[in-house]
């Protein structure tokens, strides 16, 4: 049988009541446990951010998404060990969908594309100055 692979998009909320080292610890735990059982393909943290209301009486957490490809079972079990983890305010594990990341590569390929045909035609407009 095949092995499945599937894209995968998860953003986890920490408390940041446990101080800073403590924060570090819980997001490289959580990055190093989707490497470990997937690819990780991007880390965004985006720090400390208001929340939209409280969550066990706090105003502000860490915020972190990280985009991933792992087998299908994979994400299920994150969402266990993100349920069980002290300082672990929220969190929510996405499928992505294959074919809008699909569209989504082609675009940012032809947007590049056309990026380097205006370069190129800078420098050719900048050489015939120099001329």
């Amino acid at each position: 049988m095949a092995n499945i692979i599937s894209s995968y998009e998860t953003m986890f909320i920490v408390d940041m009541t446990q101080g800073e080292e403590a924060v570090k610890a819980t997001v490289s735990k959580f990055t190093d446990l989707i490497a470990k059982n997937g690819t990780v393909e991007e880390i965004n943290e985006w720090g400390s951010r208001k929340l939209a209301y409280p969550i066990n009486d706090l105003n502000e957490g860490y915020y972190v998404v990280v985009n991933f490809k792992s087998a299908p079972s994979f994400p299920a079990e994150l969402e266990r060990i993100f349920g069980i983890t002290d300082g672990i305010m929220r969190c929510v594990v996405i499928k992505l969908d294959e074919k809008m990341l699909a569209k989504k590569a082609a675009k940012a390929a032809s947007a590049a594309a056309k990026a380097a045909e205006v370069v190129e035609a800078a420098a050719e407009e900048a050489a015939e100055d120099a001329e």
